[in-house]
C-alpha cells in the first residue's frame, strides 16, 4: 500500500534536510514539502527575518541555525534546547550533516554556502541560479571532485531536467525556456516611467522582490539561459526563449526528429522543489490536479523593449567573468530601482555598462570576486549611488 503523502516510507529513515535561505519564498515552500514528506529538518540558514526563523525553529527544531548578526540576540533568546546558533555563518549550515541541502540564498551571496555543501559531498537542490551563472564550470568541478549531486529547483530548469530524462543527448536539437513576459508584456510601450510597485505585480508567480523585478525586465530569463548553458553544458546558440503568458508550460526540449517534449504544471513552486528533492522518485502530493482547460499562447520575446535578455546572451558568448559582472550589475541596479534612485530602463543600461566597461578575465575562483567588485563599483559610479 502506498504511504500517505505526509509520511516517509515506513522501512526508510526520514530524509535529513537543510535549507539555506529558509525564510524566503523558496525556503518556506521547501519546508512545506518537508512536512509533506516527513523529512527531518536538521539545519536552517536565514538572514534578518527573525520572526519567521523563530517560527520555523519552533516547528522543526533543527540542530543548527544561522542568522544575520543584527537579529542574533532575538533569535538566540528563542532557541529551544538542542538548537545551536551560528551567527552569520550560512556555510556552517551548508556543511552540517544532511541528505539534501536546498540552496536558496539569493544572489551572489548564495555562492559560497552552495560550495560549502558541495565540498561536503551533499546532494544540493539548487535554487540559487546565480551560483551557476557566475561560476558554473567551477561549481560542477567542485561537485564532481567531492562526489556531490546537483538537481535544479527553478521551475524552468526543473522542466528541462525532467524532459531530458532518458533521452540521448545527441537526439536533442534545442532547449526551450518559457517566460511569462512579466507585467509589461503588452504595455506601456515606453517603460522608462514604470514604478517599482507596478513592476512587482507579476501576473502569474508570487516571488521575492529581486526575482520579480528580474522577471519584469526579462533578465531573469537571461539568467536562466546562462544557468541552462552551464547546468546542462549546452551550447548557448541552441537555447531558445519563448513568451508563454499562462506560465503552465514550464520549458520544452526540441528534438532533431521534429518532436517537442514539454513539462506542464501549475503555478506552484512546491512541485519543482519536490522533484529536486526526490528525483527520480515521484511521490504524491496533496495538490489538486491541474485542469487542462483554456488557451495557451506563445510569442517571440521583444528584445527591443527588454534588452536585458539579449545582454545575457552576449555575456554568455563573451564567457569568462562576463556573466559574473552582469549579475553583479543587476543586483546593484535592481536594489537602486526598488529604492527609487534609478528608473526601470536604467537596469539594462547598468547591465550594458558592466558588460562593455568592466574588464573580463578567464574564469577562476580568484577572478570572480574581482569581476563582481568591479561591476558593482562601475554601476554605482555610473548612477552616483
Amino acid at each position: 500500500m502506498t504511504p500517505p503523502y505526509d509520511a516517509p516510507t515506513p522501512d526508510a529513515p526520514p530524509k535529513r534536510l537543510s535549507v539555506l535561505g529558509s525564510t524566503g519564498s523558496i525556503g518556506t515552500q521547501a519546508l512545506q514539502v518537508a512536512r509533506w514528506r516527513g523529512y527531518e529538518v536538521v539545519a536552517l540558514a536565514a538572514g534578518r527575518n527573525a520572526a519567521r526563523l523563530i517560527e520555523q525553529v519552533r516547528t522543526f527544531r533543527p540542530q543548527l541555525v544561522s542568522c544575520d548578526a543584527a537579529v542574533a540576540d532575538e533569535v538566540r533568546a528563542a532557541l529551544p534546547a538542542g538548537t545551536q546558533l551560528a551567527v552569520g555563518e550560512p556555510a556552517a549550515v551548508a556543511a552540517h550533516p544532511a541528505d539534501v541541502v536546498v540552496a536558496a540564498i539569493p544572489g551572489y551571496a548564495g555562492l559560497e554556502p552552495t560550495l560549502a555543501a558541495l565540498r561536503e559531498g551533499r546532494h544540493v537542490a539548487l535554487a540559487n541560479k546565480e551560483a551557476m551563472v557566475v561560476a558554473g564550470p567551477l561549481v560542477w568541478e567542485t561537485a564532481r571532485a567531492h562526489g556531490a549531486r546537483l538537481t535544479p529547483v527553478d521551475s524552468e530548469l526543473s522542466a528541462l531536467f525532467q524532459c531530458l530524462q532518458g533521452e540521448p543527448r545527441e537526439a536533442v536539437a534545442a532547449l526551450v525556456l518559457t517566460a511569462s513576459g512579466g507585467p509589461f508584456r503588452l504595455a506601456p510601450e515606453d517603460l522608462s516611467g514604470v514604478s517599482p510597485a507596478a513592476a512587482l505585480k507579476h501576473p502569474t508567480w508570487n516571488m521575492g522582490h529581486k526575482v520579480t523585478i528580474d522577471s519584469a525586465t526579462l533578465f531573469n530569463k537571461g539568467l536562466e539561459v546562462l544557468e541552462s548553458h552551464f547546468f546542462f553544458d549546452w551550447p548557448l546558440e541552441r537555447i531558445e526563449v519563448v513568451i508563454h503568458p499562462q506560465s503552465l508550460v514550464h520549458s520544452l526540449v526540441r528534438f532533431k526528429d521534429g518532436n517537442l517534449k514539454a513539462q506542464i504544471g501549475s503555478h506552484d513552486m512546491r512541485l519543482p522543489i519536490q522533484v529536486a528533492l526526490e528525483a527520480p522518485d515521484r511521490p504524491p502530493t496533496p495538490l489538486a490536479p491541474l485542469p487542462l482547460v483554456g488557451v495557451w499562447e506563445f510569442y517571440e520575446p521583444d528584445t527591443a523593449r527588454f534588452p536585458s535578455l539579449a545582454l545575457a546572451y552576449e555575456a554568455g558568448r563573451r564567457g569568462g567573468t562576463a556573466p559574473a559582472a552582469l549579475n553583479a550589475a543587476d543586483e546593484v541596479a535592481v536594489e537602486a530601482f526598488l529604492a527609487g534612485r534609478i528608473g526601470f530602463m536604467d537596469i539594462p543600461r547598468a547591465l550594458e555598462h558592466a558588460l562593455t566597461q568592466v574588464p573580463h578575465a578567464a574564469l577562476s575562483w580568484e577572478a570572480i570576486p574581482e569581476a563582481d567588485r568591479e561591476a558593482r563599483r562601475a554601476v554605482r559610479a555610473l548612477f552616483r549611488l
